[in-house]
């Protein structure tokens, strides 16, 4: 019912930016946390920052001052500012979030993925 749409991953040299966006489409549904996974070669996924309808904000410690998480609810769109990104950042990095059909809140779902690789 839900689809989530990621785009702006890339490559990017040490101490570059990126920014990504995450669109939610469906019918019927409210979208309330929103949130960015990252998941390298060999590790666990790992929330890297997340943000909740009203914009309160989460962030992984490795990432804090260099992110930044925004909404935008009425295009139902999550965007992750990265900047002064490290080599430690290169991963594949989802969308997650989570609806409510009236009195419903479902599970988080998940986007396909898109990497981020950061070398020089």
């Amino acid at each position: 019912q839900v689809q989530l749409v990621e785009s702006g991953g890339g490559l990017v040299q040490p101490g570059g930016s990126l920014r990504l966006s995450c669109a939610a489409s469906g019918n019927s549904f409210i979208i309330q946390t929103m949130a960015w996974y990252r998941q390298a070669p060999g590790k666990q996924r790992e929330l890297v920052a997340d943000i909740t309808r009203g914009g309160s904000t989460n962030y992984a410690d490795s990432v804090k001052g260099r992110f930044t998480i925004s909404r935008d609810n009425a295009k139902n769109t999550v965007y992750l500012q990265m900047n002064s990104l490290k080599p430690e950042d290169t991963a594949v990095y989802y969308c997650a979030a989570n609806a409510k059909y009236n009195t419903i809140t479902t599970p988080y779902y998940w986007g396909q993925g898109t990497q981020v690789t950061v070398s020089s």
